[in-house]
């Protein structure tokens, strides 16, 4: 438990605060055209130039070619579903992908000897791009009380410390289980029931933060939180609509989906704000005249909407398409389906027809011409098998359980819900964000699912509902919350509210951060904190002997197996499951009723117990070995079945359009990730789709809100919010013009979420809404940065 290079208690570092926040300097901005299509040659280069710089050419590329295979590792990237048929031989994987794969098998080590050698405080004074590429951890640090650097602790040492910690809790609902969507099946079944036994249901996790406003939307309407359609479905459609998300950038595999559904004759329409590369273009990097030719055209129809402005969009949508039925009577509304498989649609049309608004305004409610309105309705008016897709766009926005409920209302008009290229489809981000939901890693579980853990365990789950991600920071801030779990992830860095989020986060007696990678996470932590190393999709998990094999599930509902071929990069590595079995024996100790011991040396003996407790998963450990895993069940895809308390009818919902009233000196920010950037991992400082090098301190406006503000193209600015009566600062952003609608901005984040409010949140679902803040914008003042 000794550290080697015990650092001395008088270390002028214990003098300094680690900050929360990214450093405030720039990084010589440089910019390049805007690009119009996405991938191509340039794309490749950029994975490989990675692979170089991580100093894992040759390892690395041996893995790219096993990773989304059948017999490989799945992506630890995002979330898209790998095809069910023949997957090309050439890779599987995307820019991003690789990216990802790069810094996990890079070559660059975190061990002990360099936390004896870097404070807590020096770390934090690095920008979170440079500290992800120190390298992979390799051994469990300790930091204590007072301390200013990590130290080596022994892995019995770590885990007698958490549970000494969570045994003195006065509750067990005193602490906190995070998880991450990169957290396996397995590993996050485990976990839940950790907790469960521990006695909490205080299980925030990253769907807080990206789609909860998805499954809060659906569940209730079509009887599932889950999209409806599967990848072939694209195949063979006929109108695909994507909404607030950038393929191009946060699932690059999508557009391979999307060149074929235009190959096959679908049309698209994208809706968003910017002009995305990713919505406009595709070069197949896999194909020769994606290498030579002129790629493909995606989109048929952009519309730039405003920030917020989709309600609108949506229901002028629907009044044309009601005004078309009427002068094509039975060929634009599905009113067969309507009656047997919906309730509320007379009261819904009502609604629609006696509302104080109009086609014009609502056109000018949502930025987009009448005639582009018009155009779009016209591609959906006669086609029946449309798909829509969305993205934290939506999600992230105060109303978004409103707007998506709202594209449930126009595919129920027109009966593409639970058919063959039709419904909807929600884009997960992180690669097993969906399977951990279905593993029970949810602050508000049923009482069915409850029943089903205490019948075959045999003790009483907790049945009060415990924190979601923003419950849990006030907790934390509150000092109700004392002992932080995190099961991978940057828990800072995605969150809202930096400062406040940190200030939180320092009440904490103990933090316990599961990992493979350093963060800014574990630089801002609490009392106590720990650091606990992992294997990494890719790397090779051997459990008594044998070569295991983990499980995740994908945006679609496939379940499917990963098994890692790289050798780890330590030797006093654990992996997920066996980390959390360990915590919950030194924890639980003889009073568990659960077979840890078991569960800690077989993940097939895990998936027995999966098999008893969770809907779906018949035969598992049969089932996923079988080539491309198996589906699970889904009534309203499969079967048309959808809200069970309605007869498995789907109701119509009535919504309001938002009032976004700005002060004459107010706009709008959505943040948002570049294209060098995976959720809080920074791969580099380039957006190249955007024409953005060397820089992420910059805010895109439009160029006549530019002009009218008195600023010009480069100026150095900095941003502020007010919501709550606090002023909220980030100094120093470059001024980017930009094709985005007046009174709208977009930054980067996580440099921007210190103006996220924690109370600016999503109505129902809780999530911060970091897609709508109200900022204002001045010229740099340097006083800004004197404490810098």
């Amino acid at each position: 438990m000794e550290n080697e290079k015990q650092p001395s208690k008088t270390n002028n570092d214990a003098l300094h605060f680690p900050k929360a926040e990214n450093p405030f300097r720039l990084s010589d901005l440089r910019r390049a055209p805007v690009e119009n299509w996405a991938a191509g040659i340039p794309a490749v280069k950029a994975a490989f130039a990675d692979l170089m710089e991580e100093k894992t050419l040759i390892r690395g590329t041996r893995a790219l070619f096993k990773m989304n295979q059948v017999d490989g590792f799945d992506c630890p990237s995002c979330a898209w579903p790998d095809p069910d048929d023949e997957r090309s031989p050439l890779g599987e994987y995307c820019e991003n992908g690789a990216k990802a794969l790069a810094e996990e098998a890079t070559s660059k080590r975190v061990t002990p000897d360099f936390f004896a050698e870097h404070s807590v405080y020096a770390l934090s004074k690095l920008t979170d791009y440079e500290i992800g590429k120190m390298g992979r951890l390799t051994d469990p640090v300790y930091l204590p009380p007072g301390g200013t650097h990590y130290q080596r602790i022994s892995w019995e040492d770590a885990f007698h410390k958490i549970g000494t910690h969570l045994n003195a809790l006065a509750s067990p609902n005193e602490a906190a289980f995070y998880t991450s969507g990169r957290t396996s099946n397995e590993a996050s079944f485990m976990y839940q029931l950790f907790a469960r036994e521990f006695g909490t249901n205080n299980m925030p996790d990253c769907s807080n933060m990206c789609h909860e406003t998805s499954g809060t939307a659906l569940r209730p309407t079509i009887g599932i939180g889950k999209g409806t359609v599967k990848l072939e479905d694209f195949y063979d459609t006929d109108v695909i609509v994507i909404m607030g998300q950038n393929p191009g950038t946060n699932a690059p595999r999508m557009m391979s989906a999307l060149e074929r559904a235009k190959r096959n004759g679908a049309q698209i329409i994208a809706i968003n704000p910017l002009p995305e590369a990713g919505l406009m273009g595709f070069h197949n990097p896999q194909e020769i005249r994606g290498i030579i030719g002129g790629g493909v055209k995606l989109a048929d129809k952009y519309l730039p909407v405003k920030i917020n402005g989709d309600m609108a969009l949506l229901k002028a949508l629907e009044l044309l398409l009601l005004q078309l039925e009427e002068q094509h009577p039975g060929s634009v509304l599905d009113h067969r389906f309507i009656e047997e498989k919906t309730t509320g649609y007379e009261a819904f049309v009502e609604a629609l027809r006696t509302a104080d608004y109009t086609l014009t305004t609502l056109a000018e409610q949502c930025g987009v011409e009448v005639d582009d309105l018009k155009a779009a309705a016209a591609m959906l008016a006669f086609k029946k098998r449309i798909i829509f897709c969305w993205g934290m766009g939506l999600t992230q926005q105060p109303n978004g359980v409103a707007m998506i409920r709202e594209i449930l209302n126009i595919l129920l008009l027109k009966g593409s819900i639970g058919i063959k290229g039709g419904g909807v489809c929600p884009v997960r981000g992180h690669s097993n964000v969906q399977g951990n939901r279905t593993m029970l890693i949810d602050e508000k579980p049923t009482d069915a699912q409850l029943d089903r853990l205490q019948e075959f365990f045999g003790f009483n789950p907790p049945r009060k509902q415990g924190y979601d991600v923003v419950r849990t920071i006030k907790a934390m801030h509150a000092g109700d919350i004392k002992v932080m779990l995190s099961m991978g992830g940057n828990f800072l860095s995605a969150t809202p509210d930096t400062n406040y989020t940190a200030a939180a986060m320092r009440k904490l007696d103990l933090l316990v951060c599961v990992s493979t990678k350093l963060n800014r996470g574990h630089l801002i932590h609490g009392k106590e904190s720990l650091i606990l190393p992992t294997y990494g999709r890719s790397d090779k998990d051997i459990v008594g002997g044998q070569l295991q094999i983990v499980t995740t599930e994908n945006s679609m509902g496939v379940v499917q197996y990963s098994k890692g071929m790289l050798d780890p990069v330590s030797d006093n590595l654990l992996n997920e499951t066996q980390i959390v079995c360990r915590m919950a024996m030194s924890t639980l100790g003889e009073r568990s009723v659960v077979d840890w011991k078991t569960y800690h040396g077989s993940y097939d003996a895990v998936r027995d117990a999966i098999e008893q407790c969770i809907p779906g998963f018949s035969n598992f450990n049969i089932r996923v070995r079988e080539k491309g895993g198996f589906y699970l069940p889904n009534a309203a895809r499969d079967e048309q079945r959808f809200a069970g308390h309605l007869g498995g009818r789907a109701p119509f919902t009535l919504t309001q359009l938002p009032d976004n009233t700005l002060q004459e000196d107010e706009y709008v920010m959505a943040t948002t990730r570049t294209h060098d950037q995976f959720n809080t991992t920074i791969y580099g400082l380039d957006d190249r789709y955007r024409g953005i090098k060397n820089e992420r301190r910059v805010v895109f406006m439009n160029a006549q809100d530019i002009a009218k503000a008195g600023l010009k193209e480069g100026d150095k600015v900095d941003l502020f919010n007010y919501d709550d009566g606090i002023e909220r600062i980030a100094p120093l952003f470059v001024v980017v013009s930009y094709p985005i609608p007046q009174r709208c901005t977009v930054t980067y984040f996580p440099e921007t979420n210190v103006l996220v409010s924690v109370n600016n949140v999503v109505e129902e679902s809780n999530m911060p809404a970091s897609k709508y803040v109200k900022i204002k914008i001045r010229k740099h003042d340097a006083r800004m940065l004197k404490d810098v």
